[in-house]
């Protein structure tokens, strides 16, 4: 009987092994897909750097600039209509894809990561081959944990965050739980983050937003949506409550882990312009209806 019950204990211990590894295969596989020519009235140019490939939409000269971070498994596209929104309100903008996203080259995922050296990459290309000098950012999901990994905080004026995780053991977990339809399914979350080091090369400990929001003095506005099962309106309180500069919450009622523009397009561009327009200089288009 102990021989049953010990071979039992292996093999149950082997399955949830294999189960785990190949969910940790999933989640870091890259995301590349062909993402074409921009729409044509985006009015886009093709940029390229850092081997990355992305669009600058140019309200004019010297018009203010926000860089525009997609989310995980996502690309570029996601982010048209906030170019679109941010180009008729006199900003000019770039989006581009994250390493093992659409069009740029990855190997894996790094939930932030090596992604925050792409957003620290295009904040530089920004400024030096754009000419942004007032500079703001976007990061939705892992875009805003991008914007706050690595060396820490983008340097930018402002910072808007959108769904995004506190740690990286909360978004595990919150993803398992939906994915195995449980709320026990995050008991597997060790299983997965240790093999962040050795797999990804990545420590657990440096994928920690909530420890790296401290960093940055400037502006930021927060939002996450009330009903958001991967990154919990909880969590986002937390994020919120640990950044130190001047800072705004918004709790979108009813939005899971959606697009918040597309969810609540009225309140969303009014919140957003606000922001912009008090901590970024007015662009000279602001208002004029284009």
């Amino acid at each position: 009987m102990r021989t049953i019950a010990a071979l039992f204990l292996l093999f149950l211990t082997l399955a949830v092994g294999y189960l785990a590894y190949h969910m940790g295969s999933e989640f870091a596989a890259p995301a590349p897909r062909e993402v074409g020519a921009a729409p044509p009235d985006l009015n886009a140019q093709p940029v390229a750097f850092a081997g990355l490939k992305g669009w600058f939409v140019s309200a004019g000269a010297g018009a203010p600039c926000v860089l525009l971070l997609h989310g995980m498994r996502a690309d570029r596209r996601i982010m048209v209509e906030r170019a679109r929104l941010l180009r008729h309100a006199g900003y000019s903008s770039l989006l581009f894809d994250f390493q093992a996203h659409g069009e740029s080259p990855g190997e894996q995922i790094t939930f932030g990561y090596l992604e925050s050296e792409n957003a620290r990459s295009a904040t530089a290309f920004m400024r030096s081959d754009l000419g942004c000098t007032d500079l703001a950012a976007i990061g939705i999901s892992m875009g805003g944990a991008a914007a706050l990994l690595g060396q820490g905080p983008l340097e930018v004026d402002a910072l808007v965050l959108e769904s995004v995780y506190p740690t990286i053991e909360e978004t595990v977990g919150n993803h398992l739980n939906i994915l195995l339809n449980s709320r026990y399914g995050a008991l597997l979350t060790p299983l997965l983050t240790l093999q962040l080091k050795p797999r990804l090369g990545v420590d657990p400990r440096g994928l920690q937003p909530i420890d790296k929001i401290g960093d940055f003095k400037g502006p930021v506005l927060i939002a996450g949506g009330t009903i958001d099962r991967e990154t919990t309106i909880a969590e986002t309180e937390r994020l919120f409550a640990a950044a130190n500069g001047p800072k705004e919450f918004w709790r979108v009622a009813g939005a899971a882990h959606v697009d918040l523009l597309n969810f609540a397009p009225g309140p969303y561009r009014a919140k957003l312009l606000d922001f912009l327009a008090r901590h970024l200089r007015v662009p000279q288009a602001a208002g004029a209806g284009t």
